[in-house]
């Protein structure tokens, strides 16, 4: 249980704890490949990032947007597939901070003070996106920043 005292819990400066089912949820991701995106949340009754939802390897970008709220705050990562100008088959995960300009403050601070620790205990993220707006993180932002 070291683990869970270490990840669980959480202060003003820190932010929220990390649930350990977050951090197995994107290790299946990473390293299983069993899910396309997941889409992460804070409950602020257990003051914790917890897993919100799961996308199937199936799944595609349009799917994971779509399952974004579009006037509250999430965190998520995503599994993008492409080819290189080489015609190499590469994989890179994705962060994504979600923070629309139409949620309310409340959320927003509390995401942003967040973000950093819930972050660190993702290891393998390639890239990071923080978007306001779904432009900021359109399927050609993501192939620019993979290429």
């Amino acid at each position: 249980m070291a683990f869970r005292a270490r990840v669980g819990g959480g202060n003003a400066s820190s932010g929220m704890g990390v649930a350990e089912q977050s951090v197995s949820t994107f290790l299946e991701l990473q390293k299983k490949k069993i899910h396309r995106y997941v889409i992460f949340k804070i409950d602020e009754n257990k003051k914790e990032v917890v897993v919100e939802k799961t996308g199937s390897p199936a799944e595609s970008y349009e799917d994971f947007t779509a399952s974004l709220p579009e006037n509250d705050c999430r965190y998520a990562v995503f599994d993008f597939d492409f080819v290189t100008p080489e015609n190499c088959q590469k994989s890179k995960i994705f962060f994504i901070a979600w923070s629309p300009s139409v949620a309310r403050i409340r959320p927003k601070m509390l995401y942003a003070t967040s973000k950093d620790r819930f972050r660190r205990e993702l290891q393998g993220i390639h890239y990071e996106i923080q978007a306001t707006d779904p432009t900021e993180m359109d399927l050609e932002v993501l192939r620019d920043r993979a290429n």
